[in-house]
């Protein structure tokens, strides 16, 4: 299989990939012109008389102006690839010139996708044959050897295969290279740094949010408000049975078992309080009925 180099319409210069992605590109538009050729000689055809593309010696014409059918579906999944997906620099050379090419073993990956290339041709080189065929030069109807299409209509199947999905590309971590299952981006050693990257950045923006005019009078507010709470409560209403002993004694290992947010939401204070009241600290007396009760303890012995 030749992959010739392509030339540019203005300089006449072959065009030559200066990054990865169109350095990927050329080789996947290399495969699937080699499948445009072998669908248009499958079905008759000359590859090397074009259309849209003017003839030129060792060019198949033919065979990139069928190119051009298919081109979309492949720039389209390179582009997904990219945007999803990082590039090991492993995977690339760079030429003396300046010239980006691709390594051995991903060329063996690239060259995976040349089947789908040549089922998504197919239909359009068969397209391409009907056009062509006059009934008074050849009288019986070109074949469909490469969607069996006849054979379909004969059976009552659909007219077309199945659309086959476009090849995946394996997914690597954006840390180290290292391959990695589909919907995620890190593998576990550098998720571990990203999370704690992740966590430090947003301590930063919190402590900043924190400071702010707004969240210092937010909080002012709130201080005054359960302060207000306390020097308001009356002692005479709390149950007789219910003291500090019984509280840490009876109350207090049973709320390790509930979460922050629900200790939080029942007593009406922060997260960060609830967590310390959930660890083994002992709260304001007038939380203990009401703690008592999220337990299940309600009455004395």
């Amino acid at each position: 299989m030749r992959f010739g180099a392509r030339h540019s319409p203005l300089t006449g210069q072959p065009r030559l990939a200066v990054n990865p992605p169109n350095a990927i590109l050329n080789y996947c538009f290399a495969l699937a012109e080699s499948e445009c050729r072998l669908a248009l000689s499958v079905c008759g055809l000359d590859p090397g008389l074009g259309f849209i593309h003017v003839d030129t010696p060792n060019r198949d014409s033919l065979a990139l102006d069928l190119l051009e059918t298919v081109r979309p579906a492949i720039e389209a999944w390179l582009l997904s690839w990219i945007t999803r997906e990082p590039l090991r620099r492993s995977d690339f050379f760079e030429t003396g010139s300046g010239n980006c090419r691709l390594m051995s073993h991903l060329c063996t990956q690239l060259s995976e996708t040349a089947p789908t290339w040549g089922r998504l041709v197919a239909p359009w080189a068969e397209y391409v044959a009907r056009a062509l065929w006059t009934p008074t030069a050849r009288p019986e109807i070109p074949a469909t050897r490469l969607t069996q299409q006849h054979r379909r209509e004969a059976k009552g199947s659909p007219l077309l295969p199945p659309q086959t999905p476009t090849p995946q590309r394996e997914n690597i971590c954006r840390g180290c290279g290292k391959t990695i299952r589909r919907g995620r981006a890190n593998c576990a050693d550098c998720a571990i740094e990203a999370a704690t990257q992740r966590l430090a950045s947003a301590a930063r923006i919190g402590r900043s949010v924190s400071h702010t005019p707004e969240a210092r009078a937010k909080q002012s507010a709130t201080r005054r408000r359960h302060a207000r709470a306390c020097s308001e409560w009356d002692p005479s209403i709390q149950p007789a049975w219910l003291t500090e002993s019984v509280f840490l004694r009876k109350v207090q290992p049973l709320l390790a078992a509930l979460s922050t947010s629900k200790i939080a939401a029942v007593i009406g204070v922060s997260r960060g309080y609830a967590g310390r009241i959930r660890e083994g600290y002992c709260p304001h007396p007038r939380h203990w009925q009401v703690l008592g009760e999220l337990v299940g303890i309600s009455v004395g012995e």
